[in-house]
């Protein structure tokens, strides 16, 4: 039995033979290794072709933006799992990178298609404002969270998100994307009834849009940089042991109340 399409079975990303291997029609070896930072080398991969100096630039601050913020939830999995299995590195790292989804991490590609929409609803004649505002009413309606605004700790302003939209405005590629951003921005005293901060998850797919890096492929920004992440904290865990001491702290502050 066949599920889903099965015409067309070609791969465009790699090949090799008995002396070569060839990545997006590029040499590995002669073109790439030595040649290509890996920033480069990883918008070559996911787009098919390599990043403008402008894209890589960006493509590395949003990297090193998400890469990092203490003891976030996906950092915690992976600590108290290596804890539990000192032999399983690749099963921690998976165990970070399996909780990031709609509310961490992943809130990131949630994000960049609630604007990519409203941007199409611009090409399609609605101004930004009106956009963004109806944008705002479908949420609430549905009870769900403004994607990309607000912050349980930087409530004045993600400083993140505030220094790669200043670095976009510097470089000169604000475009429809970041421009939505701030419509959303804008509308939400109005429709919500307050004013939220853009959070780097906000700022990263507006930025990322408007350099051309594919919608479908941005949760993989947030994926890459927390890998590496989750390496470090794994690394330290080898060397400062706090797994089980997370683990003991939740249990302390959590109280029973079954029958």
């Amino acid at each position: 039995m066949r599920i889903g399409k099965q015409d067309a079975p070609y791969s465009a990303i790699c090949t090799s033979d008995a002396t070569s291997i060839t990545v997006r029609g590029h040499d590995l070896c002669g073109d790439i290794i030595g040649q290509m930072d890996f920033t480069s080398y990883f918008w070559l991969l996911v787009t098919g072709s390599a990043p403008s100096e402008t894209q890589r630039f960006f493509a590395n601050a949003v990297l090193a933006a998400i890469a990092e913020h203490g003891l976030v939830p996906s950092v915690v999995a992976a600590r108290m799992t290596y804890a539990a299995a000192p032999e399983a590195f690749h099963g921690a790292v998976a165990a970070g990178l399996l909780g990031c989804g709609s509310v961490v991490l992943g809130s990131a590609e949630v994000a960049g298609r609630f604007y990519a929409d409203l941007v199409a609803e611009t090409a399609a004649g609605a101004s930004a404002a009106t956009a963004a505002s109806d944008g705002i009413r479908r949420l609430r309606a549905d009870k769900r969270a403004i994607p990309g605004f607000g912050h349980p700790q930087h409530a004045g302003g993600d400083p993140r998100a505030l220094l790669l939209l200043d670095l976009a405005e510097q470089h000169g590629i604000v475009g429809d994307h970041i421009g939505m951003l701030y419509a959303i921005r804008d509308a939400l005293p109005g429709t919500l009834g307050r004013a939220l901060p853009i959070n780097v998850n906000g700022a990263i797919p507006a930025v990322m849009l408007d350099v051309g890096f594919p919608v479908g492929a941005l949760k993989g920004i947030s994926l890459l940089a927390r890998t590496a992440s989750l390496i470090a904290h794994l690394q330290e865990e080898t060397e400062r042991a706090i797994g089980f001491i997370m683990s003991g702290a939740a249990a302390a502050a959590i109280d029973y109340d079954g029958n």
